[in-house]
């Protein structure tokens, strides 16, 4: 009995600790924590850039306020990330259902001399019809990263090719532009879906 009872305090220890770890992540590095303050990337009011989408349009900032924003730097030569992301990308706006109609939804190359408008046509194209591709000159990619905060680089492969690192986040932004939130790389739709419909409850609120 004695055993028993050590055991089960024992279970319960286990179990405090592991909530406790929970609401810790939650707070800092989780959903429910804040955003790096350096990192925070500006509004979209406030970013100064012209690139063109898969279909030949020319757009900018002006192009995302109005509606909440959903938006991942990457490349179509990317192995990996990328075609991950923007999978895990079309799965939530499938959860959102209507609602999805009611974003933007934007793939920005940081490898505008692969990514022409074609190539980001084709490629948009094995994905949810909601996601747009944006390319452009080098310097306008490089501004709208630096208004996002994003990062990236030219890394030259053994083969005498190159690949991209770059940054794997999701930016959320309000349809007033302010910036609202990241979706991390691999995070769990549980947590990335419920943070998209609170960018799209910032919207509702705003036309209230």
């Amino acid at each position: 009995m004695r055993r028993r009872a050590i055991l089960g305090y024992g279970a319960a220890g286990v179990g405090a600790v592991a909530l406790m770890l929970f609401v810790g992540w939650w707070q800092v590095d989780g959903p429910g924590g804040p955003e790096p303050v350096g990192q925070r990337p500006v509004a979209l009011t406030e970013m100064d850039f012209r690139l063109t989408d898969h279909e030949g349009n020319g757009v900018g900032p002006e192009t995302l306020i109005g509606r909440p924003t959903m938006a991942f730097f990457g490349f179509t030569y990317c192995p990996d990330v990328c075609p991950t992301t923007l999978s895990d990308i079309s799965g939530w706006l499938d959860d959102l259902g209507d609602e999805a109609d009611e974003m933007n939804v934007v793939f920005i190359t940081v490898d505008p001399e692969r990514d022409t408008v074609e190539t980001m046509a084709e490629y948009v194209g094995y994905f949810h019809p909601a996601i747009r591709g944006w390319t452009g000159p080098e310097e306008q990619i490089a501004r709208v990263a630096d208004g996002f905060r994003a990062t990236y680089e030219r890394v030259p492969t053994e083969s005498g090719d190159y690949t991209m690192n770059h940054s794997a986040s999701v930016f959320l932004f309000a349809a007033s532009g302010r910036f609202v939130t990241m979706i991390d790389y691999h995070e769990a739709r549980e947590f990335a879906v419920p943070k998209i419909r609170r960018a799209l409850a910032e919207e509702m609120e705003g036309a209230t």
